[in-house]
């Protein structure tokens, strides 16, 4: 049985199908031919092909017909439109479609052979076997706490433990770390998990309005009060009020909402009766609290009625092999409005997410998905379809084969030329001297001289890196990714 690839060429003009007919059987591929639409659609029924060409304007039903009338029943199959008329209206409107690429008349046939490769190794790889879902859709769901690192598993357990106890908690980490989605794990585990959620965010509100919509207004309480309005804490009543970025508060406003954790009372702005409030807040910052309070920029005795549990969200770079978990979910999660088919990471991929050091955390991750996904549609996601300067940065750290040769060669002749083939200190000591301090080095920069995240990537205990830090005479580089980024 032959198991060459088929291709499928669809164009009108019979020199043209008899041209891709005979280069691409040199390639040792099956070619069907098809010289309208109608007659693609019956073939593609009834054959498993690796790639279709098909010219843009045909009689009867053109090649975007076509496109869109496969792409319904088929969204896998890799659709490449022909034309000799290479305008910018054809080029959207075939990819927006979901056509697999576009190639213009006169055919290079290099370019030709290199999509029809591509697809083939994108056929290669196979598509993640379907896992059942843990849990309902009726079950609560948070998109950024996932993960099965250390790390995340004893935050989980420290919700757990928490989300009942109705005490304020005081969740930190760097910007998009997920923060407000364990917010809202907390007071969906709570006894107020039947009563408001809401969230504000202090840094995206001008100082001026952040406390009518924290306290409400009294009608005529300042221009532009036109009426009385409820605000945050009041619609917060009986259930959860999230304080995100409470860093950027201003003092004076601090000390309202420090009255309402002593006396569980506030004042509407231009209102002179106390409310009272039964609300459980939940604050969050990217900010060193500890260090504002040193500049007066932040108040000691609020930072102490918030911080009664700690949450810190470790930054993403600090938790890789949660990586590929968090890229399916995304996947999963945006696949009904983003791709076109069943798409999936090639391995490729997933080694390249896995070295990315991430400072935009799981948000970065989530908008890098997105993008692959469009640009991908159906099948594997390709390096790519990655960021450009992602696919660099992650392949900076990884010498090059040239690298690797030209160090080797420069250690053995330094190595013969001083005759240490006589000493203790043999060439493969030297050799693995050399790459070890190299591997620390790197991945020590990687995690921002952070220890813990390096013995791990390397599979060894602290006490061991610590040692080999002493013995190779490593200068730690810190803090290479601020917190906050």
């Amino acid at each position: 049985m032959n198991q060459n690839p088929k291709i499928l060429i669809v164009d009108d003009e019979e020199n043209i199908r008899w041209v891709f007919k005979k280069a691409f059987g040199k390639k040792n591929f099956q070619v069907d031919t098809a010289e309208s639409g109608e007659d693609a659609l019956d073939k593609i029924l009834n054959n498993d092909y690796l790639a279709v060409f098909t010219d843009i304007f045909m009689e009867g039903m053109t090649g975007l017909e076509l496109l869109k009338r496969v792409k319904k029943t088929n969204p896998d199959i890799k659709i490449v439109v022909m034309t000799a008329q290479d305008t910018m209206n054809n080029t959207i409107e075939a990819m927006r479609l979901g056509a697999y690429d576009y190639v213009s008349k006169p055919f290079d046939f290099d370019e030709i052979f290199a999509l029809v490769d591509k697809a083939l190794a994108s056929k290669k790889i196979q598509a993640p076997p379907t896992e059942t879902p843990e849990s309902s859709p009726e079950e609560f769901s948070i998109d950024a706490i996932i993960g099965k690192s250390k790390k995340m598993q004893a935050i989980f357990k420290t919700i757990g433990k928490s989300a009942a106890a109705d005490l304020p908690i005081l969740i930190t980490g760097e910007s998009g770390t997920g923060k407000e989605m364990v917010a809202q794990a907390l007071h969906y585990y709570s006894t107020r998990r039947d009563r408001p959620f809401i969230a504000i965010n202090c840094a995206a509100i001008s100082r001026e309005l952040l406390e009518s919509e924290l306290f409400g207004q009294e009608k005529g309480a300042f221009t532009g009060a036109v009426e009385r309005k409820q605000g945050k804490f009041e619609l917060a009543d009986g259930g959860t009020l999230f304080l995100d970025e409470i860093g950027d508060m201003e003092p004076p406003l601090q000390a309202k909402i420090l009255r309402v954790l002593q006396d569980h009372e506030f004042y509407r702005v231009g209102g002179k009766e106390p409310l009272k409030v039964n609300v459980r807040i939940l604050a969050a910052t990217n900010q060193d609290l500890e260090k504002l309070m040193e500049q007066k920029r932040f108040r000691e005795d609020l930072f102490h009625r918030l911080n009664v549990i700690h949450i810190h969200l470790p930054p993403l770079r600090e938790r890789l092999e949660d990586v590929p978990l968090l890229a399916n979910h995304f996947l999963k999660k945006f696949s009904p409005t983003l791709a076109q088919g069943t798409v999936y990471l090639s391995p490729s991929v997933e080694r390249l997410l896995c070295r990315h050091s991430w400072r935009g955390n799981i948000r970065e991750l989530e908008n890098v998905i997105k993008r692959a996904m469009v640009l991908a549609l159906s099948g594997p996601i390709l390096p790519d379809h990655l960021p450009g300067p992602l696919v660099a940065d992650t392949e900076e750290a990884l010498p090059s084969n040239e690298q690797w040769e030209k160090t080797l060669n420069q250690l053995i002749r330094d190595y013969l030329a001083n005759n240490k083939w006589e000493e203790e200190d043999t060439l493969h000591d030297r050799l693995i001297q050399s790459v070890e301090k190299q591997l620390f080095e790197i991945l020590l920069d990687h995690f921002s001289g952070k220890q813990v995240p390096t013995a791990k990537a390397l599979g060894i205990n602290r006490n061991t890196l610590k040692r080999k830090i002493d013995a190779l005479s490593i200068q730690i580089k810190k803090n290479k990714n601020p917190e906050g980024s």
